[in-house]
């Protein structure tokens, strides 16, 4: 009997079918990803390419990332790639993989922004550059000043800087949250560590295992990073600017923001499976 050959289409249903037993919640487009990456052609390429026999070499390449999806790598590290706001990013096991859950950020500082065109905008822990990027390319003549603890985050934000073409209005400096940086902003985003100690056994697996522990964990209560953001925060905004920050506990995250004298708490926005996800504060 003639070996049967390994079309796209028969690679991707076997695939998906070996992930979902590995426990991966989206065993179909870790497939379509990690085979169009092989393949190096857009995902959306795979459909018109179901029949068509699959290489050896491809094939083998394909494999070893299987396997290693399968062994709890997220697929964002082994492309070495991650769309965000739609565009696309550089990513490493330096930093946290963009969410979309973060793009609700950069939708806010937009808009706040709207009357402010020539917008001062602080990104506070910026790690692969996501919402530096995408607000430098959506606010064309804001500039953006984005700090890190991490050398090898700054460098992947580097990377993604310079692949969009906005290096003349991001500034890339390694601190700690707004060390040294006088201000005024008009704006200061954060998406901050904000998983509690004992929440963290809890992470997916991908997480816990792959991504920077020094990224997710804030402390104890969780919002032990947003306390000394928020403290630095008033200190550096304009009159009137915005502090904005993702966060895990919502309510906590606002009772510390509500202590600090000189920020006006704002409602909690929520993301789009409806969760409380993201606060701020104004100076008044």
């Amino acid at each position: 009997m003639a070996e049967e050959v390994w079309t796209v289409g028969r690679l991707l249903g076997w695939t998906t079918d070996w992930l979902a037993t590995r426990g991966s919640e989206s065993p179909r487009l870790d497939a379509e990803v990690l085979l169009a990456h092989v393949r190096d052609c857009p995902r959306i390429a795979l459909y018109t390419a179901f029949d068509e026999t699959v290489a050896d070499a491809q094939r083998a390449r394909f494999r070893d990332l299987v396997k290693r999806r399968g062994a709890g790598e997220p697929v964002a590290y082994l492309v070495g790639m991650r769309e965000f706001f739609s565009l696309r990013l550089a990513v490493s096991p330096a930093v946290l993989v963009p969410r979309p859950e973060t793009e609700g950020l950069v939708v806010r500082v937009i808009d706040l922004c709207r009357t402010l065109p020539e917008a001062r905008i602080a990104d506070v822990g910026t790690g692969s550059g996501a919402i530096a990027v995408a607000l430098a390319r959506h606010l064309p003549r804001a500039t953006i000043t984005a700090t890190d603890t991490s050398a090898a985050a700054l460098d992947v934000a580097r990377a993604n800087v310079a692949r969009h073409g906005v290096g003349e209005r991001v500034a890339l400096l390694e601190r700690d949250l707004l060390a040294g940086l006088p201000g005024p902003f008009d704006v200061i985003v954060s998406n901050p560590p904000y998983v509690r100690d004992d929440e963290f056994a809890a992470l997916p697996a991908d997480v816990r295992l792959h991504e920077p522990r020094t990224a997710l964990v804030a402390g104890p209560t969780g919002v032990e990073v947003i306390a000394r953001l928020a403290a630095q925060a008033v200190e550096r905004l304009a009159e009137g600017g915005w502090l904005v920050v993702e966060v895990g506990p919502a309510e906590a995250a606002n009772d510390v923001l509500a202590a600090i004298p000189g920020l006006v708490v704002g409602p909690t926005i929520a993301d789009l499976a409806g969760r409380p996800r993201i606060v701020q504060a104004r100076r008044g």
